[in-house]
């Protein structure tokens, strides 16, 4: 509400300024109470929502931890009732002697062995031990007088015996199960079992949860927590205390009381309990507020309790609380923002043209960087084309350097070849001369001879120029080629050698292997062969007694071929060098250097490797791994 301009204008400046100062506080006081209240309403629905689904999910944790004590309690009450139905047993408690209890003891000793028990002992009616399954150990059972505990003054008057202690011999908690023995309609003895229920403890810190069972006197026997274990969870009295002491139910136990710092009914059995921090465990945490919720376990007078922690849903409430009063807030700026339209209109407007301006700008630089993008991608089209064309002026040269290495070999191998030739020439021209003179003899038998032995000697000189042509020929780098004939035709293109004619060759190829396909070309695979196997006889030659192994091996997909010679090795400073181009050891012009390197490019070529070995017994070592060939399927004929 708006005061009349005559008013106004008579008061001072000062004056005007107060009730705009005063509203403004006003409003801002309203707004922040605003803000806070709906924080507190976010807090409060989120705490009660988050409470419920805990305890729900709680309810299910509860029920089912329940019934796993449960049935670890109840799995074994069969086992007392089973020593009555043992003869030994009874006649032991009639008649005690010596014999027969040696004969139980070792029956209990077993029978505690198979069931994963603690303990299984029996006891007369006066409640002394007769016979017990740790009759071995030191603290052993045997002779005492256990008639002060509950469970077999229970038993001895024919109810079931359900007792959980801690031992008075060996101070080992355990649940007790005892029943009495009868004999007719008469009591005659009681059998007790000791189980561990400790598992279930570990079974709870594996799974981290939070829980703790206590018996009839309030006191925790079972915790996934050491620290609240032999606890009371309510006050206990001077009478209960003594009661207690004097059962030694617990041995000599001061149990202390647990308490919590804060304790809180939610309702519907629900308690918000707090305790402090361990400070041996959790030295720097605060303390720990906790959903408690209690259920009795069957057939006991037990209680399982579950305290699932509050720490997570109290950071979801705060989390929910910030968000309610930021939504708020939000609102209040959005209403803000409305009431202040109509200034933001104009600032919008000259946003609108400096954006529409940065937007012509940002094209501007996008179309520069998709032109400067598209240079770089030619310049990168036309270096990937050079690139292309020196691999293949590179691949080019290899294949010349191949053709040449051939050549090479070759020619070390022309004197060789040549008085391989030039006998079969002699004798052709000494058979053809006395062909002539026999068949005018009329002598055709040997004039047929003659011309018989002409003919193996030409085929002889037409395997050396065939093995020599096919050597000679270029190769690709795909193909198939056969071990056996690669083998066959090294071997003939190096017979030449002068060392070849007492060289002893072993062939150590498992049944099978001789036939095998390799994926290299038929002519490349040749070439490293000879050049191994001459490589071979050269670094023999100056010994009389030349052996030579090829020996194969075959690895699922791949194969292996080892070339082995017992040659004096190869030196220790030069083996590092081997594969190097133009190295060799060889004197004068008597090699190039380049057959190592040759046959290890070829098998890489073919995906394969070449490597040396220096095998202690002396000699050297290459062993070539190339892949199997592809078999694939004959087509069919009717196809």
């Amino acid at each position: 509400m708006q005061c009349p301009v005559i008013r106004l204008r008579h008061l001072p400046p000062a004056l005007t300024v107060k009730p705009r100062l005063a509203r403004l506080l006003l409003l801002i006081l309203l707004l922040l109470l605003l803000v806070l209240g709906c924080g507190y309403a976010g807090y409060y629905l989120s705490e009660r929502s988050g409470i419920r689904d805990l305890a729900e999910n709680g309810e299910r944790q509860l029920e089912l931890n329940a019934r796993a004590v449960e049935s670890e309690i109840t799995k074994y009450t069969y086992l007392p009732s089973l020593l009555e139905l043992d003869y030994n047993v009874t006649r032991l408690l009639q008649t005690p002697t010596p014999y027969r209890r040696q004969l139980v003891n070792d029956f209990l000793e077993g029978l505690n062995q198979r069931s994963g028990s603690l303990a299984i002992y029996v006891l007369d009616r006066s409640g002394r031990v007769l016979a017990t399954s740790n009759w071995r150990q030191a603290s052993s059972y045997l002779g005492e007088d256990l008639s002060f505990r509950a469970y077999f003054q229970d038993a001895v008057q024919g109810k079931p015996g359900r007792f959980y202690g801690i031992g008075s011999t060996t101070g080992e908690p355990g649940y007790y199960l005892a029943h009495g023995l009868k004999r007719g309609e008469q009591i005659i003895g009681v059998a007790v079992v000791k189980v561990r229920l400790d598992s279930l403890e570990q079974r709870w810190q594996r799974a981290r949860l939070e829980a703790y069972v206590s018996d009839e006197n309030g006191i925790i026997i079972l915790s996934s927590n050491p620290s609240r274990l032999l606890k009371a969870i309510h006050p206990l009295g001077p009478n209960t205390r003594e009661r207690l002491a004097r059962s030694l139910q617990y041995h000599w136990w001061a149990l202390e009381e647990l308490q919590p710092l804060s304790r809180r009914s939610l309702g519907n059995g629900l308690e918000q309990v707090s305790f402090a921090a361990n400070p041996q465990t959790q030295p720097l945490t605060g303390p720990s507020t906790y959903l408690e919720q209690t259920r009795p376990l069957d057939d006991t007078p037990w209680h399982l309790t579950l305290l699932t922690p509050l720490h997570d849903q109290k950071r979801a409430t705060f989390s929910h609380a910030l968000l309610a009063a930021g939504a708020c807030t939000l609102l209040i700026v959005l209403g803000l923002a409305l009431n202040q339209r109509r200034k933001v209109i104009a600032t919008r407007l000259a946003a609108r043209e400096a954006l529409e301006k940065a937007n012509n700008e940002l094209e501007q630089r996008i179309a520069e960087r998709t032109a400067d993008l598209q240079a770089s991608n030619q310049r990168l089209q036309a270096e990937v084309r050079e690139r292309q064309q020196a691999e293949t002026t590179l691949r080019q040269a290899q294949d010349e350097l191949v053709q040449a290495g051939k050549l090479a070999v070759i020619g070390q191998m022309s004197t060789s070849i040549a008085h391989e030739l030039n006998q079969p020439l002699a004798a052709l021209r000494t058979l053809s001369g006395n062909t002539v003179r026999f068949l005018a003899r009329g002598a055709l038998d040997v004039a047929s001879s003659n011309l018989h032995t002409i003919g193996e000697l030409v085929d002889r000189m037409g395997r050396i120029t065939a093995s020599l042509r096919a050597f000679a020929r270029r190769g690709g780098d795909q193909g198939e080629a056969s071990l056996e004939q690669a083998v066959d035709a090294a071997l003939l293109l190096v017979q030449g050698h002068p060392g070849f004619n007492t060289l002893i060759l072993h062939r150590d190829y498992p049944q099978g292997h001789a036939d095998v396909r390799l994926a290299i070309e038929q002519t490349r695979l040749e070439q490293i062969l000879v050049n191994l196997i001459a490589n071979a006889l050269d670094a023999m030659s100056a010994q009389p007694d030349r052996q030579l192994w090829l020996s194969g091996r075959d690895d699922d997909t791949r194969y292996l071929l080892c070339v082995r010679d017992n040659g004096p090795g190869i030196p220790a400073p030069v083996r590092e060098h081997l594969f190097e181009p133009f190295f060799t050891t060889k004197p004068g012009e008597k090699g190039l250097g380049l057959g190592l390197t040759l046959s290890a490019s070829l098998a890489a070529a073919a995906s394969g490797s070449l490597t040396v070995h220096h095998p202690p017994e002396g000699g050297t070592a290459f062993e070539l791994n190339l892949p199997k060939a592809v078999i694939r399927p004959e087509s069919s004929p009717h196809a």
